[in-house]
């Protein structure tokens, strides 16, 4: 998970946690042997899957740097019988199930790299190497790719099609995604679907996700004018026009991170006020010169489509007001000596068919269905998939309030409950046999 502006404060997510969201969990009702086959065989591997989860902590290794990782994840899969592909795009790693016998294609993605990070670990096994942390959930979300192969493996004999495991370099950069794209990754495999997953502070047992963007549009605004006789109130005029131009409301409740995740006004709500705004996320950077004046700022929208109406609007605003002259440019995902984000696009039809089969399996109480977006700057370059081939993107509960686990990436104090690994084989096995049976 890409975060562009990481300051989140963990109290938000505690409240998301008391908030009405501890009466999801599981209520598994298996109607199938071959789901029972799932379960079963995820409680034989469980505690292998911990060590080796356990093991990517201990040994993390930046974006760029995922060598002894990638090696890892290619010996485990060929010791599991499926070819596999290595340097795809840097250290990304391609293994591919083929049962011999035609039907769909299906693609699940996990991200693989750690973080630079000189927070003290909160878990025993803490990382061996000094500035380095699984403070992401990358770790999670391999073992979790590994241990659905193994799965699926192990069910080989009675699936059609071909299961494609895509492990993922750089995430963290915003470059792995694209780097795989361009080394041939579709060249390699022909996926007619995509999916993935990250850990997030919604309680272990669950998964949460919505059709279309699942993270905010964000973008960072630039307006250039010729250096005017009354810069001052050039500015004045400008940040009074662009904050007049947002969208949302009531002003306190939404600002109020308490109400993020409340059963009244948050995500999991129909009705929540986080589904239709755009906001302005930063201060105002004033940056003069002899010639220029340049003004910019971050803004976030809850849809792409407000996101490019406000920009219409502003732009609108100054061609028609009094500094019209005065105007040089007005430039739109600028982030000088950043990759632009993109945000994941859930396919609505493959997002409504996934979370219907893994409540029809594993019980609704484990799905929880979002209406709207916080207003934070995450990204995930998962988007560049989507982007090829239809595809879902998850989120995956790793809290549990009674153990004083909060799985909040990029804080501190980030931890995940590792029966969320048990939680993520399940549920996307069993996901995946019901797409290639679909």
């Amino acid at each position: 998970m890409t975060l562009a502006t990481k300051i989140i404060r963990t109290s938000l997510i505690v409240q998301l946690l008391l908030c009405g969201l501890l009466t999801f969990g599981q209520n598994a009702t298996m109607p199938s042997s071959i789901h029972q086959s799932v379960q079963s065989h995820t409680d034989a591997i469980f505690d292998s899957l911990v060590k080796i989860r356990r093991d990517f902590h201990v040994n993390p290794e930046v974006s760029g740097k995922e060598k002894r990782t990638s090696e890892k994840i290619a010996a485990y899969l060929l010791a599991l019988g499926l070819e596999v592909k290595t340097g795809v795009g840097g250290y990304g790693v391609v293994g591919i199930l083929n049962t011999g016998r035609a039907g769909k294609r299906i693609a699940w993605r996990a991200d693989i790299d750690a973080m630079p990070s000189d927070i003290p670990d909160v878990v025993d096994f803490s990382s061996k190497n000094k500035g380095v942390r699984h403070i992401c959930g990358h770790d999670v979300h391999t073992t979790i790719g590994m241990g659905i192969a193994n799965v699926l493996a192990s069910q080989k004999e009675k699936l059609e099609g071909t299961i494609y495991f895509v492990f993922q370099p750089a995430e963290e950069m915003n470059k792995g995604a694209k780097a795989m794209i361009a080394d041939g990754l579709f060249n390699l495999i022909k996926p007619d679907e995509i999916y993935g997953l990250h850990i997030s502070p919604y309680p272990v047992g669950t998964i949460a996700t919505k059709s279309a963007n699942v993270y905010t549009h964000f973008t960072i605004v630039e307006i250039a004018y010729k250096t005017s006789n009354n810069p001052d109130a050039l500015v004045d005029f400008t940040k009074k026009m662009m904050m007049s131009a947002q969208t949302y409301g009531p002003n306190a409740k939404f600002w109020d991170n308490n109400n993020l995740f409340s059963p009244e006004l948050g995500v999991t709500n129909p009705n929540t006020i986080y589904k239709d705004y755009t906001a302005l996320m930063s201060d105002f950077y004033i940056k003069k010169s002899s010639d220029t004046l340049k003004i910019r700022v971050v803004l976030n929208a809850s849809t792409k489509e407000r996101l490019d109406a406000f920009l219409a609007l502003i732009k609108s605003n100054i061609e028609t007001s009094k500094y019209s002259k005065e105007l040089l440019s007005v430039r739109f995902n600028f982030q000088k000596g950043l990759p632009v984000m993109e945000t994941p696009m859930n396919d609505e039809e493959l997002t409504n068919k996934t979370t219907k089969s893994i409540s029809s399996i594993y019980g609704k109480q484990g799905v929880i269905p979002l209406y709207g977006v916080p207003p934070f700057q995450f990204s995930d370059d998962f988007a560049y998939f989507q982007k090829s081939v239809p595809g879902v993107y998850y989120f995956l509960g790793g809290s549990n309030p009674e153990k004083g686990i909060v799985a909040m990436p990029h804080t501190p104090n980030f931890e995940v409950d590792e029966e969320c690994i048990k939680t993520g084989v399940n549920y996307f096995s069993s996901m995946i046999i019901e797409r290639l049976n679909d």
